[in-house]
């Protein structure tokens, strides 16, 4: 049997994201605690989240934010999280089994990495306080005013977008390219392989911006860092504190203005109309196992949802069915999408390093592509061997898919149409763009194109549909959704957190500067 053939077979069993069913919070005998009022609740601590939440600090209103996962703090000894060497429960939400690479056995924890199980689909978030910053490729990539307007409507000014929304993220975010120096260092070695073969194929590559802090990459590489980012350990958390998320930067703003707090393990479970145009949150208090310790019921006069494209759309079809929000439309749950996510997996002549080197820190542009437009980004993969180049392709994926309410699991089924034609029309423009690469590094693909997963699930509350091109729920003053629910199937061709976290922005500049 040939090196290649062994390798397309590793890959095949290995790429291909196993998961396990999540397991439920276990209800122990828990202690409903008093009614207690808030002028503002957050739900989720994402992107979206974390910008409602440092705003609504800044104007001086009284917040909670209520957070299913638990605080991630950088410790000096640069254990916060699991490694893909030893996972245990960190690595992964109240599952006893890891849910990508192997399925490992684990004790059953409120670790960082969810999976939603769906018809056609794999969908990857975040749980913790920060959300999916926590997981991520530090990717901050702004779409095309052109691809923009493939996906939204002409009511949101991209123009607007470029000069306030996107550059008052970026200022607090502070992305930055990769310097040089760590560029060439032997870590990054698949990156500037992934650049070489692009220039190769007369292809458009350059480096991203990225939510990474390279001084602590340096200290990495120098040794005075535990080896995080620099050894590819990206999705259960980078213990080096090299990855700039949302825990310390929008949050911990928002926390200093003494006017939010953050109460992480609380996981909402119901959304009522209350009186006078509030709401009621009904939550259980978790431990880190998942038990149930106290049921809490808040009341507020705004509401934010921001538990990312499943948790919020899950939470407005329950009050949909339930008839807890009597006003909300029919169009709860639909143009849901994947972003075009696809991983691909190229075998290439002599050594890679294809295990280090993370975050993601190239990318591959072929907007011009003649099928349709598709950009690859340089990924590390732990279970990777040698000789193997791996890569995540982005589209722009029609809002196809949608989610619909179970009333015997009490939770939400997400439906994929996989084989749709714009979903093969872009899996035939990614291999297009392989194709290039192939011919003109004598490379192969190791294996087919795998579309069975997203790491950006995006829609179910969109624009134009169940809310405004401000976020606000349509037939409700005082309630908001402003994370990816809002966007409906895809961020065109770019990653989505950017993109949700200006859009955000927006949404809250108009909240606040309406006439309350």
């Amino acid at each position: 049997m040939s090196r290649v053939l062994k390798r397309r077979q590793f890959l095949q069993g290995s790429l291909a994201a196993a998961a396990s069913v999540g397991v439920s919070a276990v209800r122990a005998s828990a202690v409903r605690t008093k009614e207690d009022y808030i002028e503002a609740i957050v739900i989720g601590s994402g992107f979206g989240g974390a910008v409602a939440s440092l705003r609504l600090g800044q104007a001086g209103i009284e917040t909670i934010v209520l957070e299913r996962g638990r605080r991630w703090q950088i410790t000096d000894a640069g254990d916060t999280f699991s490694t893909y060497q030893k996972p245990d429960g960190r690595s992964t939400w109240l599952s006893p089994t890891t849910v990508i690479f192997d399925q490992v056995p684990i004790d059953v924890y409120t670790g960082v990495l969810d999976i939603k199980r769906g018809n056609g689909i794999i969908a990857y978030r975040g749980a913790g306080v920060g959300g999916g910053s926590l997981v991520y490729n530090g990717v901050t990539y702004q779409p095309t005013q052109e691809l923009f307007y493939q996906v939204f409507p002409r009511t949101i000014n991209y123009e607007e977008l470029d000069r306030v929304y996107y550059p008052r993220v970026r200022s607090i975010l502070k992305p930055s390219q990769i310097p040089d120096d760590v560029l060439q260092t032997n870590y990054y070695l698949s990156s500037r392989i992934f650049l070489e073969q692009a220039a190769k194929a007369g292809l458009k590559a350059r480096k991203l911006d990225m939510a990474v802090d390279w001084d602590i990459v340096r200290q990495e590489i120098a040794g005075q860092k535990v080896p995080s980012a620099i050894t590819g350990q990206v999705y259960y958390g980078i213990n080096s504190g090299a990855k700039n998320s949302l825990d310390r930067n929008y949050l911990s703003m928002a926390e200093a203005t003494g006017k939010v707090e953050i109460r992480p393990l609380h996981v909402v479970t119901a959304i009522e109309e209350s009186d006078k145009e509030r709401f009621r949150i009904v939550c259980n208090q978790i431990n880190e196992q998942g038990t149930v310790i106290a049921q809490k019921s808040f009341v507020c006069r705004y509401l934010f949802l921001a538990a990312g494209s499943i948790g919020t759309t899950e939470l407005l079809l329950r009050a949909q069915a339930n008839a807890t929000l009597r006003r909300l439309n029919n169009q709860v749950g639909k143009f849901w999408g994947t972003n075009g996510d696809g991983v691909g997996a190229v075998i290439t002549n002599g050594p890679t390093n294809p295990t280090q080197g993370g975050p993601a820190a190239t990318v591959i542009e072929h907007l011009d592509n003649p099928i349709a437009p598709v950009v690859t980004e340089q990924l590390t993969f732990p279970i990777v061997p040698e000789g193997v180049i791996t890569s995540v392709g982005l589209a722009i994926a029609k809002p196809e898919g949608y989610l619909t309410y179970n009333t015997s699991t009490q939770s939400a089924d997400l439906f994929w149409p996989s084989n749709s034609a714009n979903n093969q029309k872009n899996a035939q423009a990614l291999e297009y763009t392989y194709q290039l690469l192939n011919q003109a590094n004598s490379t192969t693909l190791a294996q087919p194109l795998d579309f069975s997963s997203t790491a950006h699930p995006l829609g179910g509350a969109t624009i134009g549909a169940v809310c405004n091109t401000y976020g606000q729920v349509q037939g409700y003053r005082n309630l908001f959704v402003v994370d990816g629910s809002l966007i409906p199937g895809s961020t065109a061709c770019t990653n989505p957190s950017f993109t949700i976290a200006a859009l955000a922005e927006r949404c809250m500049d108009r909240f606040l500067n309406r006439s309350t």
